[in-house]
């Protein structure tokens, strides 16, 4: 019993139980640490699949586009086309040209007090209407309505032959 009461045995004891109780702690967080990496991985394992998913339904989405994209500029080229080949069948130059005359005279009957350079004018803004009705909003008007034309129909109580009226509305 002479032992116990010694210095030395005294800061054994101490020295020990504090070298249990670090090594315990140490135990504990390398367990906690090897715990914490295995979930660290689990999720970085589970984002890698989450993000190769989405990845893989972007490629497929674009892909998609791409091909919708590639079809609809030859379905846009194949339509100009067709408008061109329709635009020069015979007839049409003369129907778009008698289109362009019947709006230019109804423009100059309200210009008519000089006749030469009211019908130059109204010859150069007919051209223009048309133009921006082959390109664009009032193209989609004219086909949706075909007899719609920004000219007043001509009536018979004006003296008008009536077959010229007929005729004009046939080629139309």
């Amino acid at each position: 019993m002479d032992i116990i009461k010694e210095r030395f045995t005294w800061g054994l004891a101490v020295g020990l139980i504090l070298l249990f109780l670090s090594w315990n702690s140490g135990r504990k967080d390398k367990k906690y640490l090897r715990n914490e990496a295995k979930r660290i991985k689990s999720e970085n394992a589970d984002l890698q699949n989450h993000l190769s998913t989405q990845l893989k339904i972007n490629a497929k989405g674009n892909e998609t586009l791409q091909s919708q994209l590639t079809d609809m500029r030859d379905r846009n080229e194949k339509l100009r086309v067709n408008i061109e080949k329709i635009q020069q069948q015979p007839g049409k130059s003369e129907q778009r040209k008698l289109e362009i005359m019947e709006t230019a005279v109804s423009t100059m009957r309200e210009q008519a007090p000089g006749f030469a350079a009211a019908w130059e004018k109204s010859m150069r803004l007919a051209e223009e209407d048309f133009q921006q009705a082959e390109s664009g909003f009032k193209k989609l008007i004219h086909k949706m309505v075909p007899n719609l034309r920004s000219t007043p129909a001509i009536s018979m109580s004006k003296g008008v032959d009536s077959s010229v009226n007929i005729e004009s509305n046939k080629n139309r």
